[in-house]
């Protein structure tokens, strides 16, 4: 008897689940005809955004978009002079910005600094997880170092920046988790099995924090992952030739990713085609995926920066301080990707 009822459970889950699951296909398929005039946008004025890696590239240019929609920018960075000229240009075009040295990859500077900022600023209610790295190199050539400084800026220090956030969030059931991931979350390159792995990880960081807020009833807090394909001008990648699929401007990023989080996007991905094509890559042979990954960067290695990132001694934490700077999120899918 307690099986039959067992099985009949069973049974009405599944109906139960594919009935709501068809309710929100056709929901979904609605939204996606809308006009973009009648979709719903975040109000940001008031807002208090933190952005990692906002001393420069794509970090500096989401500050200045979220500045002018009448939000408070706090940008964290490793390189002083790159916060000072973002927060010039912000207060410059008249919004409001705050700037601090963190080094994200130090857990207890970032619990030190994220008290300041609730002291000086406020509560955050926008975390950018924007900051990254990259080394560029075949894996048994990276050094070990340069590995786990990948993994501290690329991934660990999300958790760090959530936990210091989120509970402020949660309480004021009001909030935005940003995770600024990469396409190289999605497939491997090579040369870039460190900066890959850190990426798939931040892919997975996102779902399972959506997914645990759901779990817990938490409504008012979002999550949205971004996936850039390779970004032009971020000071870092502008010498990587892409075939195939062109490399993206740097100012049409900053504006698809502001417009994501605005509609509050679970996946932004760019360009939007590979949000539909990334399946094939389980159903067509592996042949044909190594081929077309193997020819798209014949060499994903970020040239400019490798002889002075090798060169660089690690702190006591393993991590290299001249170049956490912004090395800045995305570096995409093959070298910084």
């Amino acid at each position: 008897m307690a099986v039959q009822a067992s099985l009949m459970k069973t049974m009405m889950d599944v109906i139960g689940f594919l009935f709501i699951s068809i309710g929100m296909i056709v929901t979904s398929i609605v939204k996606c005809l809308m006009p973009s005039s009648y979709k719903p946008f975040k109000n940001c004025k008031g807002e208090i955004i933190l952005i990692t890696g906002g001393g420069s590239g794509l970090g500096r240019l989401m500050a200045m978009r979220f500045a002018r929609l009448g939000a408070t920018i706090v940008v964290w960075d490793i390189n002083e002079p790159g916060i000072q000229e973002t927060v010039k240009l912000v207060e410059a075009d008249g919004g409001k910005a705050h700037g601090y040295k963190c080094n994200i990859a130090d857990r207890e500077c970032v619990y030190k600094t994220a008290d300041l900022v609730r002291k000086e600023v406020g509560n955050v209610t926008m975390l950018i997880n924007n900051a990254g790295v990259v080394s560029g190199e075949f894996l048994l050539k990276t050094p070990d170092h340069l590995i786990q400084r990948t993994f501290d800026v690329n991934i660990v220090s999300h958790f760090w920046t959530t936990k210091a956030f989120l509970p402020n969030m949660i309480e004021n059931d009001h909030g935005h988790i940003v995770t600024i991931a990469s396409m190289a979350g999605h497939v491997g390159i090579c040369k870039l099995v460190d900066y890959c792995s850190s990426k798939y990880a931040a892919v997975g960081f996102d779902e399972s924090l959506r997914v645990e807020l759901e779990v817990q009833g938490i409504k008012g807090v979002r999550t949205t992952v971004v996936c850039p394909y390779f970004i032009q001008s971020t000071g870092m990648f502008d010498d990587v030739m892409s075939r195939f699929v062109p490399t993206l401007k740097s100012n049409d990023v900053a504006d698809r990713i502001v417009l994501g989080i605005r509609r509050e996007e679970l996946y932004v991905m760019m360009p939007t085609l590979f949000r539909y094509t990334f399946w094939l890559k389980w159903v067509v042979p592996w042949g044909m995926v190594s081929m077309f990954l193997r020819n798209l960067v014949p060499d994903a290695s970020p040239h400019q920066v490798d002889d002075k990132v090798k060169s660089e001694k690690p702190l006591d934490n393993g991590t290299k301080e001249s170049n956490l700077t912004a090395i800045d999120s995305n570096f995409h899918l093959h070298q910084r990707k």
